[in-house]
Order: structure tokens, then sequence, then C-alpha cells
């Protein structure tokens, strides 16, 4: 739904476009990048494990799942490689119950506010430490 709900928070530019920014930032930092996008908790959790021996590493916008979704803590947790969590507004300065992230703990780090421009951040982030 970016480029289309909360403009004001998240911009107008579309997922899809986002996406594509994304591939081309890592490809020229030298990574390869698979964009993966659901609204599907368990969707993700099976990519995640799926994917586990194959990456280096994650960056991952878990949105609400961010707050409250232990089974995918439990999933990250449980690769054994770094993940970056990556939010495109300022978890803090919004709603209470959005400071609050149960992954954050397993993720090597945590980018939020920047916009799309978060998600460069993390790729960059990750390429220092992978």
């Amino acid at each position: 739904m970016t480029g289309i709900r909360e403009k004001g928070i998240y911009g107008e530019e579309t997922a899809d476009k986002i996406k594509s920014q994304i591939i081309e930032y890592a490809d020229s930092a030298g990574l390869s990048c698979e964009v993966f996008q659901t609204n599907f908790e368990g969707a993700l959790i099976d990519k995640i494990q799926e994917v586990r021996d194959d990456i280096s590493g994650g960056i991952i916008n878990a949105g609400a799942l961010s707050h409250y979704s232990y089974c995918l803590r439990d999933a990250i947790s449980g690769t054994r490689i770094p993940f970056v969590e990556v939010h495109m507004s300022n978890i803090y300065a919004r709603e209470s119950f959005r400071s609050k992230s149960v992954i954050a703990s397993v993720c090597v780090g945590q980018i939020t506010g920047f916009g799309k421009n978060s998600y460069f951040l993390g790729v960059d982030a990750l390429k220092a430490i992978i």
C-alpha cells in the first residue's frame, strides 16, 4: 500500500518503484538482492526459513509485525544470519505501541525514519558487516 496509504508518512512512490530502486542500489553496492513483500505473517516466516541457507544477510521491514510477532522473531533468530530492521517512518515518533519492536533484539541494527532511504541505509549497513 506504499504510495497509496498515509502519503504524508510513507510518500507517494509505489512499492514497485521503491523495490526497483532498492535492487538497483544493492546491485551498485555489489550485492545481489531479492525483494519479497507479503501481507501474511506465515508467508514471511516461510520465506525466511526457505532462504536461510542461501543468503548472507537480510533487510526486513516487518511493519506492524515488528511490534508483536514472536513467530517472526524466532524465524529471524533461527537463521543465525544478520538482519537489519528498517522502517520508513520513525516508529518512536508515532503511536506508543509502535515504539516496541520484538524483532529488534535479534537484528544487528535498526534504521527508522528515513523514508525509502531507510532501505538504502540498510543495504549500506549490511554490506559493512557481511
